[in-house]
């Protein structure tokens, strides 16, 4: 027990008094500077949103091919040199990186953007729709930007720009990312996020986190999504032959027809999921996008060839499904009097939301977007080559609202009416912006 002098007690509630005085004047005095550089940045938001959006528009009516993203890349690295950002090309191929140096030592925060396109017709009445063609698997095919990349490149751009002007704020380091090639590269080249990590995107200076997004054309506008862990699925695609008997198309029992066997063979790839896999524990797919077989109607042919891919959640789920595929296809294609081989790539690894930085930083996403519009989801079967990042280094991806709001139809991704309403894209500026101020101050 502690006794004190009557005597005392005054002086002690002056000082008591005197410090609060003090700290009411310290809590003041830091939010008006708090205050004070809000809306300087509002300020830079409503200036650059015009910008971002023209950007955008001239990279969707300009798309261009995994790996192939050319003039794409000059046109990124010649915004990053004339705001003063040292700028790397040629990374990954296509690849570039801007890197802005605060005006105070800290860490090293990536932002990642992707640049590719899809071959893909638009359909859609723009002004800015793209018109562009090329050749993909050896196919002459439409070009678009059916995923949203236009966005996700525009959205960094003006992050950029607005953090260039703001570097006095800034204790550490920003890499802006441009990647190439995140629908995967064309068939026997490297590509995308994989490549660029072993050329060293994430070094020199070393990278201690990373934030991305993908815009969305099914979640409204104003709305961003989010998932700790497994938020996108591990993607591997797999390439199957068939091999049978070429014949009359009068003469069926004159050949085997690997037509046939090729629909037995989907058939029972599907019972790999339906009746093979526990999907209370996660979720699981399995996709054969393009069959290939035959010259005419009346000729059974000689062989067919599939391909498609894999989507798994859960990696002990991924291996029992390619060892059941791998099981299945030949033994399939030998009860037809056939043979077939399957191929199955390594692919892309889970997604994975850092739970650590995901904590962090969950408060900034609210604060930015309202509470009430921050979602926490599911995961989807969706996959993204950011999982090679969060591999290496603490991530979070996360999802931005592009769907007008009470649009009831919207139009999926990777399909020629994709549409994405541009005045959802400011709120991915907003967002990334304060993740790096916020992540880097405190």
């Amino acid at each position: 027990m502690r006794f004190y002098s009557q005597d005392f007690l005054p002086l002690t509630f002056n000082i008591n008094i005197f410090i609060m005085k003090k700290l009411s004047l310290l809590f003041l005095l830091l939010f008006v500077i708090s205050s004070s550089n809000s809306q300087d940045l509002s300020s830079d938001l409503k200036n650059i949103e015009k910008k971002v959006i023209q950007w955008r528009r001239y990279f969707h009516q300009n798309p261009e091919l995994s790996n192939r993203e050319f003039n794409t890349s000059k046109k990124i690295a010649k915004h990053l040199k004339s705001l003063g950002i040292k700028t790397q090309e040629g990374i990954a191929k296509t690849g570039v990186i801007g890197i802005l140096k605060g005006n105070k030592p800290g860490k090293v925060v990536a932002l990642r953007a992707d640049m590719d396109a899809l071959p893909v017709t638009e359909r859609n009445d723009l002004l800015f729709k793209s018109k562009v063609n090329s050749t993909y698997l050896g196919k002459e095919v439409g070009v678009m930007h059916a995923c949203g990349h236009d966005t996700h490149i525009a959205i960094l751009m003006g992050v950029a720009e607005i953090l260039s002007k703001n570097k006095d704020k800034i204790n550490g380091t920003v890499k802006f990312i441009f990647q190439p090639a995140e629908e995967g590269a064309p068939e026997g080249e490297e590509g995308g996020a994989e490549l660029m990590v072993k050329e060293g995107v994430l070094k020199n200076p070393d990278v201690d986190a990373i934030f991305g997004l993908h815009i969305g054309s099914g979640s409204p506008v104003g709305q961003i999504s989010y998932k700790k862990g497994g938020i996108m699925a591990a993607s591997q695609s797999f390439k199957i032959k068939v091999n049978g008997k070429q014949s009359h198309g009068s003469r069926p029992w004159g050949g085997i027809d690997p037509i046939m066997i090729s629909a037995k063979i989907i058939d029972g790839l599907q019972t790999i999921v339906s009746r093979e896999s526990d999907l209370t524990k996660e979720a699981a797919v399995i996709t054969v996008g393009k069959i290939d077989s035959g010259v005419r109607s009346n000729i059974i042919p000689e062989n067919a060839e599939m391909i498609g891919t894999i989507r798994t959640l859960d990696y002990d789920m991924q291996k029992k499904i390619n060892d059941r595929m791998k099981e299945m296809v030949p033994a399939i294609a030998n009860a037809y009097r056939a043979t077939a081989t399957i191929d199955i790539q390594k692919g892309l690894p889970i997604t994975f939301n850092n739970h650590a930085l995901v904590d962090k930083m969950l408060p900034t996403i609210k604060r930015i977007a309202g509470e009430g519009n921050v979602i926490e989801i599911n995961a989807v079967t969706g996959a993204e080559d950011f999982s090679f990042y969060a591999k290496e280094i603490p991530g979070f991806f996360f999802f931005l609202g592009g769907m007008t709001p009470g649009n009831t139809n919207p139009y999926p991704h990777h399909t020629p009416d994709f549409f994405i309403d541009e005045s959802g894209m400011i709120l991915g500026v907003e967002t990334m912006t304060n993740l790096v101020f916020d992540y880097l101050n405190n």
